[in-house]
């Protein structure tokens, strides 16, 4: 069925699985994730769910090229990779089941759509499509701007997750690197996987 800019993904729409079924919720989702730099080189993310009960937690490299980010869950089991591109054009990472780099458990690429852009934008190929220098068409697109730090996630023109920052946030503990981010993942959508893909638009705005 066609859907419009104003289609979001609903109850009953087919499950949106890209790290794993079992992040799948047959319902609206409100996630807080709290990003903290612990040095002058690392920082930290921890997703909660309403209740405050820890979901997912990311760790990697604040700053630098060729960098790596680590999701594990609450019991320390690695979920994913996020390798960074090196230097390119059109920054770029590749996401790998658990520790994996090899290119039969790559998951999914995400790249810039344009090299300079005021407005955040990136697409989202998964594996099967991850040629980007022959595939015209992403499976997933998130846009936002670096004026309001939010941004959304599209599965064609149906929105499946918003993310922006919570009431606590300040420029102040944004520039320190330590601020908190509210996530709206819509009904049967993968939330690791939208958790992956803020943690790597974040990493792009961090210019304080």
């Amino acid at each position: 069925m066609p859907r419009n800019k104003k289609t979001e993904w609903q109850i009953g729409d087919p499950p949106i699985s890209v790290v794993s079924d079992q992040f799948c919720n047959p319902y609206p989702m409100d996630l807080l994730v709290r990003r903290k730099v612990q040095n002058f080189s690392k920082d930290h993310y921890q997703v909660f769910d309403p209740s405050g009960n820890l979901l997912l937690q990311i760790d990697g490299h604040a700053w630098g090229f060729n960098h790596k980010r680590v999701m594990r869950d609450p019991a320390g089991f690695t979920v994913l990779t996020m390798r960074q591109k090196g230097i390119t054009l059109k920054n770029k990472w590749e996401v790998y089941g658990g520790e994996s780099k090899e290119r039969e458990d790559l998951l999914f690429t995400v790249q810039q759509s344009q090299a300079i852009s005021l407005k955040t934008s990136v697409d989202v190929f998964l594996a099967e499509n991850n040629n980007v220098k022959k595939s015209n068409t992403c499976d997933f697109h998130a846009s936002g701007g670096y004026s309001n730090i939010s941004f959304k996630v599209f599965k064609s023109d149906a929105l499946i997750a918003g993310v922006g920052v919570t009431h606590k946030f300040t420029w102040g503990s944004f520039c320190k690197g330590k601020y908190n981010f509210s996530v709206r993942v819509n009904p049967e959508v993968d939330y690791a996987f939208i958790i992956a893909l803020l943690v790597m638009v974040d990493d792009n705005e961090n210019w304080c």
